[in-house]
């Protein structure tokens, strides 16, 4: 067998079972070798019979008076007696009919299961047992317990698992050997194997460590050659003026938060060097980027540069187009800004495509097709990307060609990155971070609710209503579904337009309407034509409606951390007290995630515990690339990211080749091409 067979060469796999490996994304060798466990089951001590106490054990004993039984509404049972020199223990199997007839007489088995009282019985229940050998698989050791689907247990992936050893031995080394030697690493053939077959807890810890420094290495490897490949560009200069400045904050209503300033001096210092700005502008919801961007765009403006501003949405695009009008009005900035979308009618868009042209126009908003127009930027000094996350190599490529360099790139995101998190996805970013609110920014009042509470609920939010204020209802769901038993928008929208809410203006919206509909729905519910607007988390990134003060949000327990932090960003915009109520779908106990929110606004604090809660997985979560989740790597692991990070940047001042070594070669520039081309 090779790494790249499929896994139906592999002598227990047919064709039935092979499908099911698939449904987990199997379907090679590798890929088998690769799918590390979800977490794992001591059973490791083996103990005699007599020290037996309730809770996981291990013994090794004979089996005999195995017998199987139908009960009550068709369930079988399995009961057979293990003993050994020091006594007997009862075991018991649930629905396993072909036990009773599995057991060779006079041999000794590993058995390993919860030892627990069941009908005033002592039994351990439903128990992995296996023939006593020099390697077991399923009992007497440390475990291994996978992500499972319909049909496949954790059993049978570690019986094929254990068919594929030869080919994990021989698994080649990935990192570079001074890396391996100074990181006083595992080999990387013994680090796979003890990932899933561990001979101990410390060979387990030092197998982590290992494929994990591994994950981060490569992810910071190929963040640091995309940051010095942009730096090998030319990038117009965009010299600083101090009165600008001076008199864009004199005109302003409020006051700069000091995270503010000195992210608008970073930048600023980015702009007048003649290498391109990549840099990540990361503030909580409400925090006032839009500012700090403006300043930034007023500056190219100046000199005579355009900016293109891209928002994730029209609905966004048009408030930004807003809010940046009034912002550049007192310095006379306003009419060289132009709204681009999708939305305007093609008359519309000529003009603004031949303004644009000529000049005349110098800062365009709209989405990210932006980039897609017919429009020549030839002036474009400035990128700002509100929201996508990363504005990759090859979309700065498309802009070289109408600008003829490479233009200053600012990103913005609304979603708390704890600095580790930060530092390794976006090695290739300078990072600038607003972590202080405007003053008089009032926190968001947060309280969980449970469904017996609703009708007094209800009264409140009236009382809200009527005092001229409006809410969002959130719901998980469009509409309703059997698979997925929770709150849908239709069916919340019905409710509340027949029952509690029918005296108020009620709109829907969700992301299978069409893009024109959405704008309209939204749009009503700016101007307060709509009391209520009943939504999908379509909302949760950017809307502004000061005038909404209560987000009610149905099911909170199926929703993210993060997501209903984004989500309560979206009131309490004003000098009005802002309320976020989650909604429970039963009167079950809220989860650490729920009570967290409850007793923080901090969006930075949030994010660190939704990566402790989590651990690895899926890192980029909003983000979508899949294939850059850390499986092994923690990312509250600092000192391995740290360590990572340092042979990362030796292993490029030192000048090695990465052709050098295939396989880190070949995944380096797989994520190149991920953050590129995002």
């Amino acid at each position: 067998m090779s790494l790249l067979s499929p896994l139906t060469e592999i002598k227990s796999v047919g064709p039935e079972l092979a499908k099911k490996f698939a449904t987990l994304g199997i379907r090679t060798v590798s890929d088998a070798i690769h799918y590390y466990p979800r977490g794992y089951d001591d059973f490791s001590h083996v103990q005699e019979i007599r020290h037996v106490k309730p809770g996981m054990v291990t013994i090794k004993a004979t089996v005999k008076q195995a017998k199987g039984r139908y009960v009550r509404r068709g369930m079988h049972v399995t009961e057979a007696v293990a003993s050994d020199e020091t006594g007997s223990v009862r075991l018991v199997w649930f629905n396993q009919p072909y036990r009773a007839a599995s057991f060779k007489p006079h041999a000794e088995y590993y058995i390993s299961g919860e030892f627990a009282l069941r009908r005033q019985r002592l039994s351990i229940q439903n128990p992995s047992i296996e023939l006593v050998s020099e390697f077991p698989v399923n009992t007497a050791r440390i475990v291994p317990v996978y992500r499972e689907t319909k049909g496949l247990k954790s059993q049978q992936i570690r019986k094929v698992l254990r068919s594929c050893i030869p080919d994990i031995r021989g698994l080649e080394e990935t990192l570079p050997a001074w890396v391996v030697k100074q990181q006083s690493l595992m080999a990387r053939a013994e680090a796979v194997e003890m990932m899933h077959f561990p001979v101990s807890p410390q060979a387990l810890e030092k197998a982590k460590r290992r494929l994990g420094f591994e994950e981060v290495f490569q992810l910071t490897l190929a963040a640091l050659l995309n940051k010095y490949e942009l730096l090998k560009e030319y990038a117009v200069q965009i010299p600083f003026d101090e009165q600008l400045a001076k008199d864009f904050v004199g005109h302003l209503p409020f006051t700069l938060t000091d995270a503010q300033k000195k992210a608008v001096w970073q930048i600023y210092l980015d702009m007048q060097k003649p290498q391109p700005m990549n840099r990540l502008l990361e503030g909580d919801v409400g925090s006032g980027k839009t500012v700090v961007a403006t300043m930034a765009a007023a500056m190219a403006l100046q000199r005579d540069f355009q900016v293109a501003f891209m928002a994730p949405t029209e609905i966004l695009a048009r408030q930004h187009a807003e809010t940046i009008h009034e912002l550049l009005e007192p310095l006379g900035m306003a009419e060289r800004l132009s709204l681009l979308v999708g939305g305007l009618k093609p008359a519309q868009k000529k003009a603004a495509h031949a303004k644009i042209s000529s000049g005349h126009i110098g800062l365009i908003i709209g989405t990210h097709a932006l980039i897609q127009e017919k429009v020549d930027m030839h002036r474009l000094g400035l990128v700002i990307v509100d929201e996508q996350h990363r504005f990759g190599v090859e979309q700065r490529k498309v802009l070289q060609k109408k600008a003829g360099h490479m233009p200053h790139v600012l990103n913005m995101t609304a979603t708390p990155i704890p600095r580790s998190l930060a530092l390794t996805l976006y090695g290739e970013m300078d990072i600038s971070v607003i972590d202080t609110k405007p003053a008089g920014r009032k926190s968001i009042v947060t309280s969980i609710k449970s469904p017996n509470s609703r009708k007094q609920l209800y009264e409140a939010l009236d009382k809200e209503l009527e005092a001229g204020r409006q809410m969002f209802v959130v719901t998980p769901l469009i509409s309703e579904s059997d698979l997925f038993p929770a709150a849908s928008a239709e069916e919340v929208y019905a409710a509340l337009s027949r029952g509690a809410f029918k005296h108020r203006r009620i709109g829907l919206l969700h992301g299978k309407m069409k893009a024109g509909e959405k704008d309209m729905v939204m749009q009503k519910f700016v101007r307060h034509e709509l009391d209520i607007l009943v939504s999908t988390t379509v909302i949760e990134v950017g809307v502004n409606v000061p005038n909404a003060t209560v987000m009610l949000i149905e099911n909170a327990e199926r929703f993210g951390l993060a997501q209903i932090h984004q989500l309560r960003g979206r009131v309490g915009r004003s000098n009005h007290q802002g309320y976020c109520y989650l909604m429970m779908g039963d009167s079950s106990e809220p989860s650490r995630r729920l009570r967290a929110l409850e007793q923080t606004n901090d969006g930075f604090k949030l994010a660190e515990l939704d990566l402790e809660i989590r651990g690895p997985g899926a890192i980029y979560g909003t983000m979508q690339h899949g294939q850059l989740d850390l499986r092994v790597a923690k990312l509250t692991d600092t000192k391995l990211i740290a360590d990572a990070r340092k042979a990362a940047q030796e292993f490029i001042d030192k000048g090695h080749n990465l052709l050098e070594y295939n396989q880190l070669y070949a995944r380096v520039q797989e994520i190149r091409a991920v953050t590129n081309l995002n």
